[in-house]
């Protein structure tokens, strides 16, 4: 899929770069240009899962939660505990649990940073950021955000679709957002939230179910012309956007 959404994601006071390796395309936005630093990360946690799939086949295809196995590596342990909260497979977590501990280990190098990879985000930032909603073919896409307060301690904020994207899901969202203070349980809970969605009836009981998972600060849910949320979700219209998920 073709990131053309990124056009819009240009917070003015920080220096933006992009980084492709394989299946991982991520859009960083960092108070220097972090490039060579963020690229060495995205290899060594991506020959880590590699590995850890190599020894455990079963991890990179089940739909439901696995146990992880003794001994694995804190990226994995995340993805494993993000895959229980939600009800997932621990694959549903990746993109978010990547950007998740990326955007940790470069805490000393810029404290505020904004990681996208594949519409999951994780940030930390001192001041405000509106994070717009891309829904698709919905009247509603692009045209309102979400408000996120100072989140120097970190926040997730991640989006499935069953409409639009690579994303597997089993249900008819336009988008399906999650606020977190963790990317790998927004982006498992966003999964599952998306798969909860086949009519515009499903929308208020499914952001309600989110919001109760664990670490879940709030949810929202486009299908066409309707939207539900829940939670801590301040919405906005939005002319110009600083990130967008």
């Amino acid at each position: 899929m073709k990131r053309f959404y990124r056009q819009f994601m240009q917070p003015d006071d920080l220096t933006t770069f992009r980084i492709s390796i394989g299946e991982t395309v991520l859009w960083v936005a960092a108070q220097t240009d972090l490039s060579l630093l963020v690229a060495a990360k995205v290899r060594f946690y991506r020959r880590q899962l590699r590995a850890y799939i190599k020894s455990d086949p079963e991890f990179m295809v089940t739909l439901e939660p696995r146990p992880v196995r003794p001994g694995a590596p804190p990226l994995i342990r995340r993805m494993g505990e993000a895959a229980g909260i939600a009800g997932v497979g621990p694959m549903a977590a990746v993109a978010g649990a990547i950007a998740q501990v990326i955007g940790e280990d470069l805490r000393a190098e810029s404290p505020e940073i904004i990681l996208e990879n594949g519409g999951d985000v994780y940030l930390r930032s001192v001041s405000h950021r509106t994070v717009a909603v891309y829904a698709g073919r919905s009247p509603l896409s692009g045209r309102i955000g979400v408000v996120l307060p100072p989140c120097p301690a970190g926040l997730g904020v991640c989006t499935s679709a069953g409409t639009v994207g690579h994303s597997l899901s089993f249900g008819r969202a336009d988008a399906a957002m999650v606020i977190a203070d963790d990317a790998a349980v927004a982006d498992a809970v966003a999964t599952a939230l998306g798969n909860r969605l086949r009519t515009p009836s499903d929308l208020e009981e499914a952001v309600s179910w989110a919001v109760r998972r664990p670490t879940v600060r709030g949810a929202l849910a486009v299908m066409g012309k309707h939207l539900a949320a829940a939670g801590a979700v301040e919405l906005v219209p939005v002319e110009k956007r600083s990130v967008i998920g």
